[in-house]
């Protein structure tokens, strides 16, 4: 059963170890609804095939989606472009469509802190200095960590030309991760997709002005493929799933065309984490690879 879930939750700490065999527990932390189809294959793979836990923690409410939304006026039969409506409906709409699409993918509990989508900028500082509230997110997202005990955090790499209030989501899962103790902290890593066809690799060093998102290698330490191939006749991948998951953000016009590209899910290792935690993150991505779905004669 999938949950909405209030703040009220005790804080337990303790030390966050994966024991061999035991699914792995995910949590997701982005800025608007949508932003989890960056590893929607990912994230199915675990709680379909490990029988992992991935839970979501979304910063923003989505109202500055309105501008996307001219075909979904006939589908919630409201004038959502116009922007006093589409920011007082949208959030409520984006809420119902994140979940919708979290049920395909497996998320198990969704935590809203509603913060402002105020309007499309590539400056993180305008809403972590301006907008967001963000003593208070640092603070339930370091309950919601120490509560849970996740084993990884995704989030979206915060490189120089994406959207402002993803790289600052990243930056606050950093800052809070940070701050706790090493044998408290779940590894972070910051994720991004491209094509096989992509001729220019990206190289991604860090975010000028915030030290804690640094990759010292510059480049993915590991990736799922999507274009893995199972089913009959080795006729489906999980680029279908992200094609599902993409499907029921229908407020979102663009999502079909700016969403529905990407070959692989490619994970960076953010310096902040430990690197001693490289075998148990190998052996994360290893399971990942293995085709789990049971043959079956036709």
């Amino acid at each position: 059963m999938r949950l909405l879930l209030s703040y009220c939750f005790a804080v337990i700490i303790s030390i966050n170890i994966l024991t061999a065999g035991e699914p792995p527990k995910v949590l997701i932390i982005t800025a608007h609804p949508d932003d989890e189809t960056g590893f929607a294959a990912t994230v199915y793979k675990v709680t379909h095939e490990l029988k992992g836990k991935v839970d979501l923690a979304l910063v923003t409410n989505g109202e500055a989606g309105f501008k996307y939304s001219t075909l979904a006026e006939d589908i919630y039969g409201a004038e959502l472009t116009d922007e006093a409506v589409g920011r007082e409906l949208l959030p409520t709409i984006r809420k119902k469509e994140i979940m919708a699409g979290g049920k395909i993918i497996g998320i198990h509990n969704y935590y809203f802190f509603d913060q402002k989508d105020t309007h499309y900028t590539l400056d993180c500082d305008t809403v972590l200095h301006q907008v967001w509230n963000v003593t208070w997110v640092r603070e339930k997202l370091r309950e919601l960590i120490l509560r849970e005990q996740y084993d990884y955090i995704f989030c979206l790499l915060p490189t120089p030309e994406t959207h402002g209030h993803h790289k600052a989501a990243t930056i606050l899962a950093l800052e809070t991760v940070s701050a706790l103790l090493p044998e408290q902290r779940p590894i972070v890593f910051g994720c991004s997709v491209t094509e096989k066809t992509d001729t220019t690799k990206t190289k991604f060093t860090g975010l000028d002005g915030f030290p804690l998102t640094a990759v010292k290698s510059g480049k993915p330490s590991f990736m799922f493929d999507r274009t893995q191939k199972f089913g009959y006749k080795d006729n489906l991948n999980y680029k279908v799933i992200v094609n599902w998951l993409i499907a029921e953000h229908k407020s979102q016009g663009t999502m079909q065309l700016a969403m529905n590209r990407g070959d692989s899910e490619n994970f960076w290792f953010f310096d902040i984490n430990s690197p001693t935690s490289i075998p148990k993150i190998e052996q994360f991505f290893e399971s990942l690879k293995k085709n789990n779905f049971k043959k079956k004669e036709y």
